[in-house]
C-alpha cells in the first residue's frame, strides 16, 4: 500500500468554487516516540552508498520499494531531496549551485579543537568554529563542510525487519486517528 493511500481523506475546494474534492489529507502527523527512536534493538545502523536512493534500500531490506516512507521517518527526514545524501555528480552539482563555479574550495569556516572536554570524536563534534587569528586553526573549505554533511546524511538506521509489521500497523492507526 503506497503511502499518502494511508491517509484519511478530506474534501478540499481547490478553487474555491464550491466544487469539493477527496484528497488524501497530508497535513495529518505521526511522529516516532522517542522511546521507539532511542530503542538501538530495533535499529541497525546502515551507511548508504553512492547514488542509492531510499526505495533501493526499502527493497533490499523489507523487500518492497514502497516501503521507502519507514525509512525517511525512521530517520527523521522530511526533505527527501535536501536530507538525504547526493550522489557525485549531485554533490558536485550542488555545490557550484551553492557557492558558484570556481568557490567550491574557498574557505566555508576555520575550525580548532575545543579547549575544555572531549578532545576527539568520530563525528568532529571536538571541533569549535573560531577566527583565522585563533592559534592554528584548520580550514575548512565549503566543499570539505559540505562533504560532512554528506558523511552525517549517508549513516542512518533502519528498522529491523522483524518489526516492521508491527511499526506500519501502529502508523496505520496512528494516522487515520
Amino acid at each position: 500500500m503506497a503511502y499518502f493511500s494511508r491517509f484519511p481523506m478530506m474534501a478540499y475546494d481547490m478553487k474555491g468554487n464550491r466544487d469539493y474534492k477527496l484528497l488524501p489529507n497530508i497535513l495529518r502527523r505521526v511522529k516516532i516516540r522517542q522511546g521507539i527512536r532511542a530503542g538501538s534493538f530495533l535499529f541497525d545502523n546502515y551507511d548508504v552508498v553512492d547514488g542509492e536512493r531510499p526505495e533501493d534500500i526499502a527493497f533490499k531490506v523489507y523487500g518492497d520499494a514502497e516501503l521507502h516512507w519507514v525509512i525517511l521517518m525512521t530517520n527523521n527526514v522530511t526533505d527527501r531531496y535536501y536530507q538525504w545524501p547526493l550522489s557525485a555528480p549531485q554533490f558536485a552539482e550542488h555545490l557550484t549551485d551553492k557557492y558558484g563555479a570556481g568557490n567550491e574550495d574557498a574557505v566555508h569556516h576555520y575550525e580548532k579543537t575545543q579547549d575544555s572536554g572531549p578532545t576527539s570524536s568520530r563525528n568532529n563534534s571536538h571541533l569549535v568554529e573560531c577566527n583565522s587569528d585563533d592559534g592554528d586553526p584548520s580550514i575548512i573549505s565549503n566543499r570539505d563542510y559540505e562533504y560532512r554533511k554528506q558523511d552525517e546524511y549517508r549513516q542512518i538506521r533502519l528498522l529491523n525487519p522483524q518489526y516492521l509489521n508491527t511499526f506500519v500497523e501502529e502508523f496505520d492507526n496512528l494516522i487515520k486517528g
